[in-house]
C-alpha cells in the first residue's frame, strides 16, 4: 500500500475491524474492549494478512490518551487533587514498590539477572490509565470519591514513572544494560533535572496557564465561531501535552490532564467538553488497537505459565495491596474495592518503559512479549474484578475484626452519651445526608452521623455535631449510634450494597425503627419498600415528579391539581414495584 495513504488505511481498517469484533465481543457478554484488543492482533506484524503501519498506530493511540485525560482533567479541580494526597501518595507508592518486588522476585526464580528483573518490575507496576478512566466513566462514577482517589493515583504513577524514564538510562550499564543516550550524566544531575522540570512546568500550569487559557478561550467564544471555540480547546489540549513532552519531559498524558485542570478553571469547561471531546472515545479505541498489535500470541504457547504468574500477580497481588492501602489510609470498604478493582491491569506506561528497557537491552523480545501479554489478558479480564466486588464485600463485612484490624484506630472514638434518645442517625454525610442534616439542626432535632471520611468526620465534631467515624455496614460500628434509642434513620450513602447492609443491620436491632433510604434503581426501591423501609427515595424518580409538578402549574394548573397528579404517578410507581415483588 502506498506510504501516502498508510494513515488512512490504519484508521479506516483499525477503527472497522475493531467494530466488527467489538460487537461480536459485546453479543458474546464480553467486554468490547476484547474485542479492540483482537483487532490489533488481526492487523499486527505476527499475523497473517494485512499488516497497519504499528508507529502511526501508536501515535494515533496517544492522542487518544491525550484526549482522554484532558477530559478528565475538565472535570477533577485542583482542590479534589490536593484533597487526596495525603491517600493516594502513599498509596500508590505502597502499590507499586510491593508490584516491582514481586514482579522482581518471580524474574529472579526465572533465572533472569537482577536488573532485567527490575526492570520488568518497574514495567508491571503501573496501571493504565486508559482502562481506570474509563472503567469509571462506563459506571458514571468518576466523579465520587473513589474515582477521585482512582485519578489522583494514576496522576501519583504517571510522575514516578517520569522519574522511572530518566533514571533507567543512566543506570542501564549498572545493571547490565548499555549506556543510554544521557550516559554521561550523572545520576543526581539527570534526577534533580528532571523534577526541577516538572516542578517549573506545573508552576507555569498554575500560575500563567490558570489565568491565560480560560482567558483566551472566552476571547474565542466571544466571536461566535463554534468552529473556532472547538479549534482552539484542541489546540489547547494537544498543544499543552507535547509541549509538555517537549521542553519539560513530562508525559503526554500528565501534560494533558493539567491542561485539563488549567481550562476547568474557566466557566467554557463544560462547554469545551461537550464540543471538543467526542473524539476521545474513537481514539481510545485506536489505542486498544495499537496495544493488539504489538502483541506476539506464540508467547502463550511459548510459556503459559510466565504468562499466568504475571496475570496473577498484576490482578490478584495489585488490587488486594491497593485496597488494603485505602483501608488502612480509612477510605470505606467501597471505594477501597472499587479502586482496587479498576487497578488491576498494565497499560500505556509499561509499553513505553519496556520498549526503553528493550533499546537498553535490559529485556529481550520475550521480556516485552510477556509484558503485552499480561497487558492484554489483564486489560481483557479486568470486568472481572468488578463482577466479583459484591461477594468481596459481603466476605469483608461478615469479617469486622479483620477490617478492624487492617485500619488505624480512630483517635477520638464516639459513642451516643446519655442524652442521646429520640434522634436520627443519618448515614453517610454528603450532599445528601449534609442537606438533611442542616434540616434538622435548624429545627433543633437531635441527630448523630455515621461517616467514614476521616477529614469529613474531624469537621464535623469540630462543629459540635457528633460523629461516628466507620463503615455502617460493618457489625459494632451502627451500634455506637444507638439504633435502638432512635427515632429514625436516614440511610443517604450512595453504595446500594451498603445501603442494604445498613437496613439488615438496623431491622435486627430494632425492627420497627422507622427508616428512610436513598436508591438508585427501581429494583433497589422494591427491594427496600419489601423490608418494610418508611420510605426509599429514588433520585431521579423524585426529580421527575418535582419537574412534572413544576411543569403543570407552569401550564396553568392549579397547585392542588399538580399535588394530585403528581401522588398517582407515585402511586402507580409503587403498584408497579410491587406487582414485580
Amino acid at each position: 500500500m502506498p506510504h501516502e495513504t498508510a494513515l488512512i488505511a490504519t484508521i479506516a481498517v483499525g477503527l472497522g475491524l475493531a467494530f466488527i469484533l467489538g460487537y461480536i465481543a459485546t453479543k458474546l457478554s464480553l467486554p468490547a474492549i476484547v474485542g479492540y484488543l483482537l483487532a490489533g492482533v488481526a492487523v499486527g506484524p505476527f499475523s497473517p494478512g494485512y499488516t497497519a503501519d504499528t508507529g502511526l498506530a501508536t501515535q494515533l493511540a496517544e492522542i487518544g490518551v491525550i484526549l482522554l485525560m484532558f477530559g478528565v482533567g475538565l472535570h477533577f479541580s485542583l482542590r479534589d487533587l490536593m484533597n487526596v494526597r495525603r491517600v493516594v501518595v502513599p498509596g500508590a507508592l505502597v502499590g507499586m514498590t510491593a508490584l516491582t518486588l514481586a514482579g522482581t522476585g518471580l524474574a529472579t526464580l526465572w533465572g533472569w539477572t537482577i536488573g532485567s528483573a527490575i526492570t520488568f518490575g518497574l514495567c508491571i507496576c503501573i496501571s493504565s490509565t486508559v482502562v481506570v478512566i474509563r472503567s469509571f466513566e462506563q459506571r458514571s462514577s468518576l466523579a465520587t470519591g473513589a474515582g477521585k482517589l482512582a485519578i489522583g493515583w494514576m496522576v501519583v504513577e504517571d510522575l514516578v514513572m517520569v522519574v522511572a524514564l530518566v533514571m533507567l538510562p543512566a543506570l542501564a550499564p549498572i545493571m547490565g544494560g548499555i549506556a543510554g543516550e544521557n550516559a554521561g550524566t550523572p545520576l543526581w544531575m539527570a534526577l534533580g533535572l528532571t523534577l526541577l522540570k516538572v516542578a517549573v512546568f506545573s508552576a507555569l500550569m498554575y500560575f500563567v496557564g490558570r489565568r491565560t487559557i480560560p482567558w483566551l478561550l472566552w476571547q474565542v467564544a466571544r466571536t461566535g465561531s463554534r468552529e473556532l471555540f472547538t479549534l482552539s480547546v484542541l489546540a489547547s489540549a494537544l498543544g499543552i501535552a507535547v509541549g509538555a513532552a517537549v521542553l519539560f519531559d513530562v508525559s503526554f498524558a500528565l501534560g494533558a490532564f493539567f491542561a485539563g485542570l488549567v481550562v476547568s478553571e474557566s466557566d467554557m469547561s463544560h462547554q469545551a467538553a461537550a464540543d471538543a471531546l467526542p473524539l476521545k472515545d474513537a481514539f481510545a479505541v485506536l489505542f486498544f488497537v495499537s496495544v493488539g498489535m504489538l502483541f506476539d500470541p506464540g508467547i502463550l504457547l511459548r510459556e503459559p505459565i510466565k504468562v499466568l504468574s504475571v496475570v496473577a500477580i498484576v490482578m490478584l497481588l495489585k488490587p488486594a495491596v491497593a485496597a488494603f492501602m485505602l483501608l488502612r489510609l480509612r477510605k470505606s470498604t467501597h471505594s477501597a474495592l472499587n479502586v482496587g478493582a479498576s487497578l488491576g491491569e498494565i497499560g500505556e506506561f509499561s509499553f513505553i518503559l519496556a520498549g526503553l528497557a528493550v533499546s537498553l537491552e535490559l529485556l529481550d523480545a520475550d521480556g516485552r512479549s510477556l509484558i503485552l501479554a499480561a497487558a492484554i489478558l489483564s486489560i481483557s479480564l479486568n470486568p472481572l474484578l468488578y463482577t466479583a466486588l459484591p461477594r468481596v464485600r459481603e466476605w469483608l463485612h461478615t469479617r469486622a475484626r479483620l477490617i478492624n484490624a487492617i485500619e488505624q484506630p480512630s483517635d477520638t472514638p464516639v459513642d451516643a452519651d446519655a442524652t442521646m434518645h429520640d434522634h436520627a442517625i443519618i448515614v453517610g454525610y454528603g450532599r445528601v445526608g449534609g442537606t438533611i442534616g442542616r434540616a434538622l439542626a435548624q429545627r433543633n432535632e437531635k441527630f448523630m452521623v455515621i461517616e467514614h471520611d476521616r477529614v469529613l468526620v474531624d469537621r464535623l465534631r469540630e462543629q459540635g455535631i457528633m460523629t461516628v467515624y466507620g463503615d455502617a455496614a460493618r457489625p459494632g460500628i451502627l451500634d455506637k449510634a444507638s439504633p435502638k434509642l432512635a427515632r429514625l434513620l436516614v440511610v443517604a450513602t450512595p453504595d446500594p450494597f451498603q445501603a442494604r447492609q445498613v437496613v439488615e443491620l438496623a431491622r435486627e436491632v430494632k425492627p420497627d425503627l422507622d427508616i428512610v433510604v436513598r436508591t438508585h434503581t427501581s429494583a433497589e426501591q422494591a427491594y427496600f419498600e419489601k423490608l418494610q423501609v418508611g420510605r426509599a427515595v429514588m433520585g431521579e424518580r423524585e426529580l421527575a415528579l418535582g419537574m412534572a409538578h413544576y411543569a403543570l402549574v407552569a401550564l396553568g394548573h392549579g397547585d392542588d391539581v399538580a399535588d394530585q397528579q403528581v401522588d398517582e404517578l407515585r402511586a402507580i410507581g409503587v403498584s408497579e414495584r410491587a406487582a414485580r415483588i
